[in-house]
């Protein structure tokens, strides 16, 4: 069990990666008041926790009309986070973000006292809830039936939701203390599990399809 929970928070912790939401936040809101940003945190970690939680109830139903196997899903999934893992361990994925939130910040700057609503795109799509987190917490449900097992799951993806809000709501302190140097450093140790977890999701996945040991 507690492999199990640990196994899913540092799978989200790669995904939804709180670690670097506090400066792409910090950058995305520079502009906005305190009361907005404040706003802007509860509700994009809000829709981004109820997108993650109908893809963990509905995903295998979705498959299951698509005509996809769960190995299928799992050797295809294992394989997404393998590509999120490589982009990490060279931070091109960072690159990515961070041109992201810098696009939303020249936007708000040319519209002084506008209150764009960022909760949805970028922060909860894709952000927060990308193809990583959606893959990985339908991955989780599909292997784990168990309602302990579930609960031991959501557990670890609320963990990174909470951490993600509190990323948010300190973003300029939290960014400033955390530097890049530790920021870089967390993301490469975890980007190099999360190559092992997705490994281990396709060795799952050809196993099962092909009947292998």
């Amino acid at each position: 069990m507690d492999s199990l929970l640990l196994a899913s928070f540092v799978t989200f912790f790669v995904a939804i990666d709180p670690v670097a939401m506090a400066p792409m936040f910090a950058t995305m809101t520079a502009q906005m008041a305190p009361d907005w940003r404040r706003y802007m945190a509860w509700k994009s970690i809000a829709i981004a926790t109820g997108i993650l939680l109908a893809f963990a109830f509905g995903g295998a139903w979705l498959l299951e009309h698509l005509g996809v196997s769960i190995d299928a899903f799992r050797i295809a999934g294992g394989l997404l986070l393998f590509l999120i893992a490589v982009d990490m361990l060279f931070e091109k994925r960072s690159e990515r973000r961070e041109e992201r939130a810098e696009e939303v910040a020249a936007a708000n700057a040319s519209h002084p006292g506008h209150r764009d609503d960022i909760s949805v795109f970028p922060l909860a799509i894709p952000l927060i809830s990308g193809p990583g987190a959606i893959a990985s917490i339908m991955l989780f449900f599909a292997q784990h039936q168990d309602p302990m097992e579930r609960a031991l799951i959501l557990s670890g993806v609320g963990i990174n939701l909470i951490l993600c809000l509190l990323a948010f709501l300190a973003a300029g302190p939290l960014s400033k203390f955390m530097g890049q140097t530790v920021a870089s450093m967390l993301t490469r140790i975890f980007g190099i599990l999360l190559a092992a977890l997705a490994a281990q999701f396709v060795v799952d996945g050809v196993r099962n399809a092909f009947g292998i040991g």
